[in-house]
């Protein structure tokens, strides 16, 4: 599949995961699942059409997980995409699975994270994952504890050719430096926005070295932002708020990269052209403002 028709400069530049270049605006798949991200989209048509325009816009970084249906996000992708263009880095996550009840159980044992990598090789057509997460915590969020023995799993499987570089998510920042003493890491992804910022510290930290931060929920997740002041410096720009959010991430610091979910086309275009909106001094320190405590 060629992009060169299509492809224009997206928000933000590129950053490098390990030896990988990627956009710094990138799409997550999440969303392309069903309802619940359990089972198949509405309209498959639409889901395969959503992953194709994000390549033909030049976007390089797609997020995905075999948990996200489970195993439909990946399914589409491969069915949309595959072959896959050179220039393009598939990324995933395992240590949780899916119940009958639409629940997120951990699944972080030897056999299940094997598994879970097996699984995401043969779902998305590839013999080695470019990025592999290594999901935390529970759907609380970030919990203490130990993530040797799951780490240590997935850096095996990274000798063994199966996966190029590894990354954390819903990490505590002691987890992130646990993982690091282990094996490097290219990436955190953890929830993050404009309201909810507890990361603040960890990302600074993570910039100065050279490692990727890529916020989930970017734009709240089912709970979109809502706030006075957003809306107040997206009308003075005469955009919309979820621009003026997204912007507003990769303004925060250069190793933030975006995933925003979207099972729409017009959807995924209009994020891509909001996120390019230039904030201001002014803008961003109201915007700054936001956080919630």
């Amino acid at each position: 599949m060629s992009t060169d028709e299509f492809a224009v400069p997206l928000p933000g530049g590129t950053w490098s995961l390990g030896e990988l270049t990627v956009t710094r605006f990138g799409y997550g798949a999440m969303q392309l699942a069903g309802p619940g991200v359990m089972g198949p989209p509405a309209d498959r048509d639409g889901a395969l059409a959503v992953l194709r325009r994000a390549v033909e816009l030049g976007i390089t970084h797609i997020d995905t997980s075999g948990a996200y249906g489970p195993r439909v996000t990946n399914e589409l992708i491969r069915e949309a995409l595959h072959p896959y263009p050179e220039a393009l880095h598939i990324v995933t996550k395992v240590g949780a699975r899916r119940d009958e009840q639409g629940g997120w159980p951990t699944a972080r044992r030897p056999a299940d994270l094997r598994r879970a990598v097996q699984e995401n090789l043969e779902t998305l057509g590839l013999d080695r994952l470019d990025l592999v997460n290594l999901r935390l915590g529970d759907a609380r969020g970030p919990q203490p504890g130990s993530l040797a023995e799951a780490f240590e799993t997935l850096v095996e499987l990274q000798r063994q050719g199966l996966v190029r570089h590894l990354g954390v998510s819903n990490a505590t920042r002691d987890q992130v430096a646990e993982a690091q003493a282990i094996a490097p890491i290219v990436c955190v992804q953890n929830m993050y926005n404009l309201a909810h910022r507890p990361d603040d510290e960890l990302i600074d930290e993570l910039a100065g070295q050279g490692v990727a931060y890529v916020p989930f929920f970017p734009l709240g997740g089912f709970s979109p932002l809502q706030s006075s002041a957003l809306s107040a410096v997206a009308s003075r720009l005469a955009t919309t708020p979820m621009s003026v959010a997204l912007a507003w991430l990769l303004h925060r610091s250069p190793n933030i990269l975006l995933i925003p979910g979207t099972s729409s086309v017009t959807h995924l275009t209009e994020n891509v052209a909001g996120a390019a909106i230039r904030l201001s001094e002014d803008d961003l320190a109201e915007l700054d403002k936001i956080e919630s405590r």
